[in-house]
């Protein structure tokens, strides 16, 4: 029997910072949208890594429908993983997400964003360019449990009251409620 999904206008997330507690539902979600998934040693070596590293997780009630990470070296802000659960897919969570990524790595210091992208993933890349994300070249092969290119991608100027401006207007564009609890430093 299929669970019924919230409609998007009722949609309550809560997005927080990534726990150990949350790595099982992490490797979960992980296996099912990347040929290639992590490790749950990966994941704990990143969240070892306080003072460079977000991760976040997405949460509906108690289920935990998606997790972001991101990077920051010097004045760069590198995504490093993000995925919804594909029942979760068209609920905004991605959004949700980048948004949260894209505006702690600024309240860091980061002046620009980074990610790659799978050549064939054009709802992620159609996402990154809401975010203000271009191409800026190719990593020929970079997944190579596929040997399919990556898009590298940049969103420059990030600590603008330009950019400001577009992620307040991606965030009015999301339907239900968004509550994203302190992230740890």
């Amino acid at each position: 029997m299929a669970v019924r999904l919230p409609l998007p206008d009722e949609l309550d997330v809560t997005i927080g910072p990534m726990r150990r507690r949350h790595l099982r539902s992490v490797l979960r979600i992980e296996q099912q949208v990347y040929p290639r998934p992590w490790s749950m040693g990966l994941f704990m070596s990143e969240l070892g890594i306080r003072g460079s590293r977000i991760y976040v997780v997405a949460r509906v009630g108690s289920t935990l429908v998606g997790y972001g990470g991101l990077m920051l070296v010097a004045d760069d802000g590198h995504v490093t993983t993000l995925a919804v659960d594909p029942v979760w897919h068209r609920h905004k969570l991605g959004t949700r997400l980048l948004h949260t990524l894209a505006t702690a790595a600024i309240q860091r210091g980061a002046k620009n964003l980074t990610l790659e992208v799978r050549t064939s993933n054009h709802a992620a890349q159609s996402l990154y360019r809401a975010f203000g994300f271009a191409p800026a070249g190719i990593r020929k092969g970079y997944y190579v449990e596929t040997k399919e290119d990556a898009i590298v991608m940049w969103a420059n100027d990030v600590d603008t009251p330009e950019y400001t401006l577009r992620l307040e207007q991606l965030a009015a564009g999301v339907p239900g409620t968004t509550t994203v609890e302190a992230l740890d430093r």
